[in-house]
């Protein structure tokens, strides 16, 4: 919460454009042999040598998706990355390349700058992923980022939302609720900070909700352990607006309907009590919370015994008739109607 102000700066007009460019992408080696021509001309070359070529673009815009009085930059730079990331492997594909684009107002220095590409750079080099191009402009509002992700798999690996058949399993992987948990604390704290700028806030009980929040995984290992298991998902999502939303997503494009059971949903420890700490509901958090980036996908039954009792991967529900609906099976055995509550970047408040 505290920034030392008397770190030396350097405006970004000394370097130009270019000069900028040349700066913030001198330490990104090329590590794919897809990767023929990276930055330094008109436009990267790619040669994936028959494999289908996977693309996704997120924006993220100060204000709306993240807040820098409690995200640092280089984790931004780093969750940015793994935003793009995830939905190459909810594709059931294995990420190649980024393109970094950024919007940045006169407020951010050099130094500003060089820690979001440090986060940039750590996530390329574990993530085996190579930086093959991007823009930088002015900003009048803020900080603006815009990332492209690209991958390869072949034809008959895709994963797409249609796919899923009735009786089919619904399947999620790690644990839900646990970046919005993360950031209400983070935004509790940014409220007691307005108050009093001297409190430093002691965020070790909340350290794994608070990382969920500002250093997000991919889940590369699924996409890796999916094809060890020899395991084929009929239809793939990745949950970044909640579970609820991701799962009518899923229905809609596959003309299902599911019965989700609350009681096998995971939870960390850690959020139930945060949850109970904050008055809320753990399953409406699981439901709606969003910014998980797990990954949700369908399964037919013959290939459940290849995940049975794998900690990675939580049998959650399965897919009905479409004209049964999507519903959450309540712990009391109730039959509640699924709505999508989750992330709305229009709503108005």
């Amino acid at each position: 919460m505290l920034e030392d102000k008397n770190q030396e700066k350097t405006d970004l007009e000394k370097l130009g454009e270019f000069g900028l460019i040349d700066h913030l992408t001198q330490h990104f080696p090329i590590t794919r042999k897809s990767t023929l021509k990276g930055i330094g001309d008109d436009a990267a070359v790619l040669d994936f040598k028959g494999s289908k070529t996977i693309v996704s673009t997120d924006l993220l815009v100060e204000g709306v998706h993240f807040d820098l009085s409690y995200m640092p930059l280089k984790h931004l730079g780093y969750k940015a990355v793994m935003v793009n990331l995830s939905d190459i492997y909810a594709m059931n594909a294995e990420a190649t390349q980024i393109t970094v684009s950024i919007a940045v107002s006169n407020r951010f220095p050099l130094e500003a700058l060089e820690e979001l590409y440090e986060g940039i750079t750590l996530a390329a080099k574990l993530y085996k992923v190579d930086l093959v191009g991007g823009d930088t402009t002015s900003s009048m509002t803020g900080l603006i980022i815009s990332i492209t992700a690209l991958g390869k798999a072949k034809a008959a690996d895709i994963v797409y939302r249609s796919g899923a058949k009735e009786n089919d399993l619904l399947v999620v992987t790690g644990d839900l609720g646990g970046a919005y948990m993360g950031l209400q604390v983070l935004e509790r704290e940014k409220e007691v900070f307005k108050v009093n700028p001297n409190s430093q806030p002691d965020l070790e009980p909340y350290s794994y909700i608070v990382e969920r929040q500002l250093k997000p995984e991919a889940r590369k290992d699924i996409f890796e352990l999916l094809k060890k298991l020899d395991v084929h998902p009929t239809a793939m999502i990745d949950i970044s607006d909640g579970l609820s939303s991701e799962i009518l997503h899923l229905c809609k494009h596959s003309k299902v309907g599911c019965h989700l059971y609350e009681d096998k949903i995971p939870l960390d420890p850690t959020v139930i009590s945060a949850c109970e700490e904050f008055k809320m509901d753990s399953t409406l958090v699981a439901l709606s919370g969003g910014e998980d980036y797990e990954l949700l996908f369908t399964l037919d039954q013959k290939e459940f015994p290849k995940i049975k009792g794998n900690p990675n991967m939580t049998v959650v529900g399965h897919m009905t008739a479409e004209n049964e609906g999507a519903h959450l099976i309540s712990r009391n055995n109730s039959k509640i109607p699924l709505t999508a509550q989750g992330w709305n970047s229009f709503a108005k408040t």
